[in-house]
This record gives C-alpha cells, structure tokens and sequence, in this order.
C-alpha cells in the first residue's frame, strides 16, 4: 500500500470513527428536531460582538467587574457553579423545584424525552457562530481563574459568542413555561439567572449571554413548526396535568437564590403593594 492511499484509508477510518462516536451521543443526549443547516444560521441575524477597546466593549467590561463582585455572596457564587454544568441532570436539578415536578426517564417519560430532544437541538444552533467570531473569553482575556478552574482549559480554545449555555438555560425556560403556564414568571427569571451565571463565573461576557437568549428565542420559534416537536409537547403537557392531577401550584422556593426579588408562592413577582405568602432571598413571609 503507497502512502497516498494509507492516507485515504487513515481518514476514512477517523471519520468513520468520529460519525459513530457522534451518533452515540445523539443516541444518548436526545434526537435533535433539526440538523444544524436546518436551524437559522446566528452569523446571519446576530450583530458581530464588540470589539475590544470599543465603547460597546466597555459594557462588557464593567460586568465582568459586577461578575466578579457576585462571588462574593455565597448562595449565589454556588449557583454559578452548579450552572457551569452544561446538560440535562443541571436542567433538571434547577428547573423542576419551580416546575412543580420532578422529571426522570422513569417517572416522567415525555417529559424528560421532550427536553432531551430540545436540548439535542439546542447544541447545534450556536456552533457556526462560536468558530466563526472565535471570541476570546473573559477569563483567558485577563488571565485570570473562574469560579470552575477545572473547565478552563476545555474552554480556552472554545470561542465565547455566543453562550451556548445561555442558549440551553433560556431555551429550556421557554419550553417549561409552556408546560406549567402558571409559574412562567419564575422558571423566566430563573432562565435569566442561568445565563447570569456564565458572567459571574467568568467564561463569558455579558454580550455573548445577550446574543445566547436571542438565539434561544429565535430556535423555540423555529421548534413551533415542528411537527414531532408539537406532538412531544403536547405528550408532556398531558403528562404534566395527569401528574400533578391539574395542578399549577409551584413549589415553594421561587426566587433566585441571592435574588433581592420577592415573588408569590405561584412565582409571580411581588411588589410592595403585594399581600400573602411572599418569598425573598430563599425565606417565606406573610404580608397582611
């Protein structure tokens, strides 16, 4: 065998390899509602992220000191980094206590098959962008550690715009709140949070997480002409009500933790005219 053709056989055999590695995952993480040429292409509709030492920049830079800040307050530097973990168990282990029930591949089958297969899709909307823009993430811009070290290194290389967590964390929030309508306010702000989180840890720029809610909007949007999603969704949405037997009561912890906020017991955000149960800063009060 020449070399020329040991060389189309090395990499047919890595291809080969790399295609059923992939497929695994797909196997494992969900089926996608769409291939990535399928999905609006983020280059297209999404602003370039600012330039370095421009006056948009600058607001970048100003919260990543108000990132920086945020470690300071316990409750909410954990959040942070409890959100870093990117996937399905971080989804659930965040969203289901404002949801109002817990999912599993056991006890909730459609749902949890819903939000593999929307998190499936939510991998791929981002990626053209991220290699286009290669932005260099915060924590590599200043040189200085996270509040997740041990995921600096698989995210030095990785370009910053846009959040792909934030993608995820919006995304999912979304799709909860067409689940249990009730606490939509709550599972929104939570959805919020998760996107804050990346600023706080440091891996990305305030900007990057703007662009990452955009995309997210713009693939729920794309998921409503979806056929297969339509049905899976309505598999959940009947699930849900059977479940919790119609309920919509959420549970009791709201409020983002650290979040001076205060919400009602079914998530909607207080005000100081606001009389009954109220939650704020993770603790229950009664306003007569």
């Amino acid at each position: 065998m020449n070399t020329f053709s040991k060389f189309i056989f090395a990499t047919i055999f890595v291809v080969c390899g790399a295609m059923t590695v992939f497929a695994g995952q797909d196997e494992q993480n969900g089926h996608a509602y769409f291939t990535q040429e399928e999905l609006p292409n983020m280059i297209n509709f999404l602003p370039p992220p600012p330039e370095f030492e421009s006056a948009r920049f600058a607001a970048d830079e100003t919260q990543y000191l108000w990132g920086i800040r945020q470690r300071q307050d316990e409750e909410r530097a954990a959040m942070a980094i409890r959100d870093a973990n990117y996937g399905m168990q971080t989804i659930i282990q965040e969203f289901c206590p404002i949801l109002g029930l817990e999912i599993s591949s056991d006890g909730t089958p459609e749902l949890y098959t819903l939000l593999q297969d929307v998190g499936a899709t939510c991998d791929s909307i981002s990626n053209r962008a991220k290699e286009y823009y290669r932005r260099t993430r915060p924590f590599v811009y200043y040189n200085q550690q996270t509040l997740v070290p041990e995921q600096e290194e698989s995210h030095i290389n990785n370009g910053s715009y846009p959040s792909g967590h934030t993608v995820l964390g919006w995304t999912m929030a979304l799709l909860l709140s067409d689940i249990n309508p009730a606490v939509a306010d709550a599972l929104l702000a939570r959805g919020y949070e998760y996107g804050q989180s990346r600023v706080i840890a440091g891996y990305h720029w305030q900007s990057d997480v703007d662009a990452g809610r955009l995309g997210a909007s713009v693939l729920y949007a794309k998921l409503q002409g979806n056929e297969r999603f339509r049905d899976q969704l309505a598999k959940a949405q009947q699930e849900f009500r059977e479940l919790t037997q119609g309920s919509t009561r959420a549970a009791e912890v709201i409020a983002p933790v650290g979040d001076s906020r205060a919400y009602t017991i079914t998530g909607v955000r207080a005000t100081s005219e606001t009389r009954g149960v109220i939650i704020q800063n993770g603790k229950k009060t009664l306003r007569l």
